[in-house]
């Protein structure tokens, strides 16, 4: 669990743009892509590493289940994003 709080924590932070004083975005939109992309691989990562868990009895298979539909809504999300940009 702790990995999963770290990677969307990771990933929302590399989400958000730096702006200047007078509200202008730092980042392109390229690299706004860019960066959505690593969020989309970092969240399907954790979904192999839930399974995993899943697998190796390492995670209790109803709540291994319930993170990784959580997981697949987030990735949904970030895919729908990326595609509107």
């Amino acid at each position: 669990m702790n990995k999963i709080i770290l990677t969307i924590g990771v990933a929302s932070s590399l989400l958000t743009s730096p702006v200047e004083k007078d509200g202008t975005l730092v980042n392109s939109v390229e690299e706004n892509k860019y960066l959505i992309s690593e969020a989309i691989n970092d969240v399907q990562d954790m979904k192999e590493w839930m399974k995993s868990d899943v697998d190796n009895d390492n995670i209790i298979t109803d709540l291994g289940e319930f993170y990784i539909k959580n997981l697949n809504e987030v990735e949904y999300k970030l895919i729908k994003l990326y595609n509107t940009k």
